[in-house]
């Protein structure tokens, strides 16, 4: 399925119908943190025609192990794209997902924009490999997140019920 806004398109698999259920309105959530994203990143962004893959841990896993030698399942993996014009792939883990939400007391729909938001500035070419970058990434995120709507998700304690 491709979701379209004004101005660029997400396509968008859904591969673990459980999605479905744990965020109600999915496509819409994915469009908005696009949308909002791109809002943030201006021309600096070379975002077009992401891939937004909703998966499990069994395929994250698998993923993760080839790509990255990690033979363990992982929240999120992003791809940068393989041709100019492509816009990458970013792919989340439902059950790695769910216990996360579900530890930090955090909705799954408000953890989903999270690591959708987190995703998308990958595919921007922002990183947190190093402290000052990883800062500037969470801050990012955060301005982000907080122009959808949803609170900090790095302060301890705060519930994102949204």
């Amino acid at each position: 399925m491709a979701l379209q806004s004004p101005q660029q398109r997400v396509n968008l698999l859904v591969e673990d119908k459980r999605w479905h259920r744990a965020v109600p309105q999915l496509e819409l959530l994915v469009s908005r943190a696009f949308n909002t994203t791109q809002r943030f990143l201006g021309k600096e962004t070379n975002i077009t025609y992401p891939n937004l893959v909703f998966s499990n841990d069994r395929q994250i896993k698998k993923l993760n192990a080839h790509f990255r030698g990690r033979n363990k399942p992982t929240n999120v993996l992003t791809f940068d794209p393989t041709y100019p014009g492509e816009g990458g792939d970013i792919i989340l883990a439902y059950e790695t997902m769910k216990r996360e939400s579900t530890e930090s007391q955090r909705s799954m729909k408000s953890h989903t924009a999270h690591l959708t938001v987190h995703g998308l500035l990958h595919l921007a070419g922002h990183d947190h490999y190093h402290p000052g970058e990883a800062r500037a990434m969470e801050t990012l995120e955060t301005r982000i997140l907080c122009a959808m709507h949803f609170a900090d998700p790095w302060k301890q304690g705060r519930r994102l019920n949204r």
